[in-house]
């Protein structure tokens, strides 16, 4: 999967199959606040969001970011997978 990150939409995307996955996120200095994750209903049970979030999440740390998981999925992924815990940023950011 191909994940790329939309600045002009404050969007991460990646096209699966003709359909595009999403995850929106808006900007802070030094952290990206993902606040929803949508994939189109063709791709659901598919695991599309879980990989993307991983996608997100990597790239979020390789740009040397923080993230704040506002979004319900986001939060549960990185509750599932504890080593996304270390770019979460401090909540008195």
């Amino acid at each position: 999967m191909r994940v790329i990150d939309n600045k002009e939409k404050n969007r991460f995307e990646a096209e699966v199959e003709g359909h595009k996955a999403i995850i929106e996120y808006s900007v802070m200095p030094g952290i990206l606040s993902l606040n929803h994750t949508e994939v189109p209903k063709e791709l659901s049970g598919r695991g599309v969001a879980s990989e993307l979030t991983e996608k997100v999440l990597l790239q979020i740390e390789l740009r040397g970011l923080k993230v704040i998981p506002v979004c319900p999925f986001v939060k549960k992924y990185i509750g599932k997978h504890p080593e996304w815990n270390s770019i979460v940023a401090d909540k008195t950011q």
